[in-house]
């Protein structure tokens, strides 16, 4: 989730183009009010949102009693939002730009291997 367009698209390309599913939101309000969005295996969140902030999202995704994997990509450089985002339970805090290979690695460890596409056991 991310409320820049273009990164939401190639971030979108990047895991299809990897073989997974994607559904891209604008906002956290947004990705809240989607009903499918109760069945995603993993968030990729911005800090920087309008209406609410990627931080806001977490904290309220943790309240609700979930344990989704969440992986924070921001140009933010914060190192309190840092570690308030992993007190809240991020799997990771990428910054960007970051190397597809790091982030698909990191959404790797998020999902488990035995739902990676193309994994034994498929």
């Amino acid at each position: 989730m991310d409320d820049d367009e273009s990164i939401r698209e190639a971030l979108c390309d990047l895991l299809m183009v990897a073989g997974l599913a994607c559904c891209t939101f604008d906002g956290a309000p947004a990705f809240l009010a989607d009903q499918g969005a109760r069945g995603v295996d993993c968030l990729i969140t911005d800090v920087r949102m309008p209406g609410m902030s990627g931080l806001d999202l977490l904290e309220r995704v943790r309240a609700g009693g979930s344990n989704l994997p969440v992986i924070v990509l921001t140009s933010v450089l914060d190192q309190s939002a840092r570690a308030r985002a992993l007190e809240l339970g991020a799997q990771a805090w990428l910054t960007k730009p970051v190397a597809d290979d790091a982030l698909l690695d990191q959404l790797k460890a998020a999902i488990g291997s035995e739902d990676w596409p193309g994994e034994p056991g498929q």
